[in-house]
């Protein structure tokens, strides 16, 4: 099944300049995508025109998820709020309202299918509570499900992001850079936690990354981008030094980073791996 179709996708801030530039590629259901590419790149830009944030320029550009047209020739679908509800986004900056507790903000994923008079008031049921609750144990956070969300760690608050869309029930993620503004060890933990809820859950993935180890290491699949172009699209495997720099040329550099040593992010070795539910 087909659950991202992107076809002909272009996108200009500044007259003569273009952040997407003809973008077409499809995501099947299951998959873990890496988008990678160095800063300017047009990976972010594109994940906001999945989420239907923002809007395509009128030149014949169509996004369809779930089968269902999101936005075409930069007009948003009247549908697209719908579809919206199976659709979690994961932003760099956390996105959580620092004042609130952590199992607010997770219950907040719930907004999209609960009348909007409850959510307003913050009034969720048990069975809601308890699926919110369910959500923080499985990214390993339940501990901390009444601080307030401001005393949580970086990596913290982003397992909470991620315990938002499971609670919301989201059938795809859109991980926006979510380890840009985190250290090697909990960096790892938000990649973990993201594999297993793809892993376990079926549920689609796509993530924005700036650094290729965390694509080889994760994603059995990348597309790389260049000024708003997929200039690459296919087994992460083939992410080489030798091959990004014929790629980027000098911005290649940018694309690697000092990392903890691999750890395989599937099979026994990761059925072993229990960091990522340690604060």
């Amino acid at each position: 099944m087909l659950v991202v179709d992107i076809s002909r996708l272009s996108k200009s801030f500044t007259r003569g300049k273009r952040a997407l530039d003809n973008v077409s590629l499809q995501v099947r259901e299951g998959e873990m995508v890496a988008l990678i590419g160095a800063s300017g790149s047009g990976k972010s830009t594109l994940i906001r025109h999945i989420a239907g944030l923002l809007r395509g320029d009128r030149d014949g550009g169509k996004i369809e998820v779930f089968g269902e047209v999101i936005q075409q020739n930069g007009r948003i679908s009247r549908g697209a709020r719908k579809v919206r509800a199976d659709i979690g986004v994961v932003f760099q900056q956390f996105n959580l309202v620092s004042r609130l507790s952590v199992l607010t903000n997770v219950l907040t994923g719930m907004l999209g299918r609960v009348p909007a008079w409850r959510g307003s008031l913050c009034l969720f049921t048990k069975a809601e509570r308890m699926r919110a609750m369910t959500a923080l144990k499985r990214v390993g956070i339940d501990g901390h499900a009444t601080k307030k969300a401001r005393n949580l760690s970086g990596g913290q608050q982003q397992r909470a992001a991620i315990a938002r869309t499971i609670t919301q029930g989201a059938r795809l993620i859109l991980a926006d850079e979510p380890i840009a503004s985190l250290d090697p060890a909990s960096s790892r933990k938000v990649m973990n936690t993201l594999d297993r809820v793809n892993r376990e859950d079926n549920v689609t993935v796509i993530v924005s990354l700036h650094q290729v180890d965390y694509a080889r290491d994760y994603c059995t699949r990348t597309i790389a981008m260049r000024d708003g172009e997929v200039v690459f699209d296919g087994p992460s495997t083939e992410l080489t030094p030798e091959f990004l720099r014929e790629l980027y040329g000098e911005y290649s550099s940018e694309l690697f980073a000092p990392t903890p040593e691999a750890i395989p992010a599937s099979g026994e070795a990761a059925k072993k791996d229990l960091a990522y539910v340690t604060s």
